[in-house]
């Protein structure tokens, strides 16, 4: 049971749970305002001596991820992750705030609360409102610090200026706008709204919102703001530069627009009506199947020596094939995916995992695997009760695949759509069919839904909770819908539905059955009920 702290109750963590990855959630609203919540990762003095530590919405994690930002979830407004034993030496106090953006003040806010969970449980919750403040327009909500032991502070405490003078006042520094000729530094975060990378997907969410944004394309700089000199080499070697020939009168052109270069249409030979120079620093990449421009730092200048294809990055060969642009835009679309998470969507059907974060293994079935970089050791992990009563439903035993190192494993099966179900602290049923991987350190057991008609006389689910990440995998995209006390579901189609809700074996349409003899019908669904908040999740598929 969860203890309730008032303002300025402390007590040691090691006395709330013995764990130390914990969840921390925040919930805090009124109408009409908006809020900012942030942790404040703060050294033996308080102050932010390092700005990689200062999580919000731009920057979702710290180096090692010892912080991490996981968004909405679970009913709370932000939710963070803190994994207390990777905490660096150097950061002594975790400072979780609430301010402002935009008008009003603290006094208009309604109940909330800061809660942490571990293992699945609440372990301490602090309740505030709005009642407790006037007119300030930020709050110190609660304190992870280190005195001896990792403690928690519930602080409450209220502050006049926003989330600009917070961070003044923790010793940091608000990034100023600068001029659009400037480069900026590539790692000060900027208070630009949040990359949802960092969240997972929601399940059940349109195709578009899963898959990942593109890649850039090989070889073109790092930013759009011009810098007097790439930020990136293009190669290991350095770039050879052809002899300038004397300089020609030109006629400065405008720039193309976007997708639409000046450049040979499709079929004509390279070389012919030579594309002019994008202005510098606003390359735009060429269409599906045509010719792209050379990267930044690679233009052709005028008077290049005959043979040399226009386009062709300086450096290669003459006698190569001018293909290398085509080939890039082409395969641009389809580069790997790596957003810094563990779980990352590559597609619709392909999954990755890097097995070098989280610091624990993952169980996939086996044949799952389609690729894998870096030193990965994959073992066999024995079903147990789990694979013979899955074997018993489906007539094939659930085999799976331990899956432990330092690399990026990518899974997948028969073209299945992939969802990934992070959970913190909740529990979900998955029906054993749809289940393709998941963190070893969740808490799994088997269920047992009996029934007539039920091929193989019974639904065989697994229930998972704790903390981690579950691959669901299903036949198209799924619909989530809520439970009603009129809730039915074909067997064969449900694929997951919440641990709170209870399912029945119903059998209502015998008509059907007498009324076309040797047709089977819909003889036999599944009621689900539960209180509002529970769901299921149905693919547009049965056997």
């Amino acid at each position: 049971m969860a203890r309730e702290f008032q303002r300025g109750h402390k007590a040691k963590i090691s006395d709330l749970t013995p764990g130390t990855d914990l969840y921390v959630g925040v919930q805090i609203a009124a109408p009409g305002l908006t809020f900012d919540i942030s942790c404040f990762g703060l050294d033996a003095h308080e102050q932010l001596s390092d700005d990689r530590y200062f999580i919000f919405f731009n920057q979702p994690k710290s180096p090692e991820e010892s912080i991490q930002l996981l968004g909405a979830q679970s009913g709370d407004t932000e939710s963070f992750r803190v994994t207390l034993d990777r905490i660096p030496a150097a950061i002594q106090k975790l400072s979780f705030t609430a301010t402002l953006d935009g008008s009003g003040q603290m006094s208009q806010i309604g109940p909330g609360y800061i809660r942490i969970v571990a293992g699945g449980e609440e372990v301490v919750r602090y309740a505030f409102t709005g009642s407790e403040f006037t007119t300030e327009r930020a709050v110190m909500l609660g304190d992870f610090y280190l005195k001896d032991v990792w403690r928690f502070a519930a602080v409450g405490q209220g502050f006049d200026g926003g989330l600009d003078a917070l961070l003044k006042n923790f010793g940091g520094e608000v990034a100023e706008e600068e001029a659009p000729p400037a480069a900026a530094p590539a790692a000060a975060p900027g208070f630009a709204p949040p990359a949802q990378a960092a969240a997972p997907p929601a399940f059940g969410a349109p195709p578009a919102a899963q898959a990942p944004q593109p890649a850039p394309s090989f070889g073109a700089p790092p930013a759009p703001t011009p810098p007097p000199a790439p930020q990136q080499p293009m190669h290991a070697a350095p770039t050879i530069a052809a002899p300038l020939a004397p300089p020609m009168p030109q006629t400065p052109q405008a720039p193309s627009p976007y997708g639409q270069p000046h450049q040979p249409q499709f079929g004509q030979v390279p070389g012919q009506g030579a594309p002019p120079a994008s202005p510098f620093g606003q390359q735009a990449p060429a269409p599906y199947g045509q010719p792209a421009p050379a990267p930044y730092g690679q233009q052709p200048p005028v008077g290049m020596p005959p043979g040399v294809p226009q386009g062709m990055p300086q450096g290669v060969p003459q006698g190569a094939p001018a293909t290398g642009a085509g080939l890039q835009a082409a395969l641009q679309p389809y580069k790997e995916a790596a957003t810094g998470q563990r779980w990352t969507p590559q597609n619709q059907q392909l999954m990755r995992v890097d097995l070098t974060m989280g610091g624990s293994g993952v169980l996939a079935r086996q044949g799952s695997m389609v690729m894998y970089q870096g030193k990965v050791d994959f073992g066999y992990k024995s079903a147990g009760f789990v694979g013979r009563a899955v074997g018993n439903a489906t007539g094939q035993e659930m085999q799976l695949m331990r899956c432990t190192g330092r690399g990026q494993v990518f899974l997948a099966e028969e073209g299945s759509h992939l969802h990934p179900i992070e959970l913190q602290g909740d529990a979900i049923c998955v029906s054993a069919e749809s289940v393709l991987a998941f963190d070893e350190s969740l808490q799994y057991e088997v269920r047992r839904v009996e029934g007539h008609g039920i091929p193989g006389g019974a639904l065989f689910t697994m229930q998972f909770q704790g903390a981690g990440t579950v691959i669901v995998k299903t036949h198209g995209t799924p619909v989530v819908l809520p439970v009603t006390p009129t809730t039915f579901a074909d067997c064969n189609a449900v694929v997951a539905w919440s641990a709170a809700s209870q399912v029945i074996v119903s059998s209502q349409v015998r008509l059907r059955r007498n009324a076309y003899p040797g047709h089977s019908g819909e003889t036999v669904n599944l009621q689900f009920r539960g209180a509002p908040g529970n769901f299921i999740v149905v693919q547009p598929y049965e056997v």
